[in-house]
């Protein structure tokens, strides 16, 4: 089994980030799951981007990297939409990674491109944030690595969170099979 670094929403460390990284630790793997805002967490989205500016990105990075530098160089880097971004700032630097696990979000592509690296990434199809070209691009420019881009008709952006609208109890429950099932390579 594997180590796992999962970066929260831009929401916050939620109750749903908590039930995530428990299945993963149920399936036998070990996660770090750190607290990036502090505490604070945000109901929806316009007040969790005031949030974000008011913590500060000196702060939320000091914190992030503390999680990375507490994990062994072979884990996993993982996050939901803001924090699968947070993955594309550490995985440069991490050339023993395996792998990645992105929800809601990608990131952008590290340097040197690894042929080795395996992606899951997970995203809502439409996603409200971000126009189709936007992951087609994504995907064309890896380069090297191995991706699974997985996308989910009609759900919402953070369709795995039952506490938001945009919640899909079946894309949810698909996403979280798979997600196991690419971490049970590693």
């Amino acid at each position: 089994m594997t180590h796992i670094v999962l970066f929260h929403s831009i929401l916050g460390l939620r109750p749903i980030e908590k039930q995530i990284a428990a299945q993963f630790e149920a399936a036998g793997h070990t996660v770090i799951l750190p607290d990036l805002f502090g505490g604070q967490t945000a109901e929806n989205y316009e007040n969790a981007f005031a949030m974000r500016r008011e913590i500060n990105n000196d702060t939320i990075m000091k914190r992030a990297t503390s999680a990375v530098d507490a994990a062994p160089a072979t884990a996993i880097l993982s996050g939901v939409s803001f924090g699968a971004a947070l993955v594309g700032e550490f995985w440069s630097s991490r050339p023993q990674m395996p792998g990645a696990l992105l929800f809601a979000g990608i990131t952008e592509w590290m340097t040197p491109r690894r042929s080795e690296v395996k992606i899951s990434a997970h995203i809502a199809k439409p996603d409200p944030f971000d126009d189709e070209d936007y992951f087609e691009n994504w995907v064309n420019a890896a380069d090297g690595p191995q991706i699974e881009l997985y996308r989910y008709e009609n759900a919402g952006h953070y369709f795995l969170d039952p506490s938001l609208p945009d919640y899909d109890a079946e894309a949810a429950s698909l996403c979280m099979q798979r997600a196991k099932a690419f971490l049970a390579q590693f």
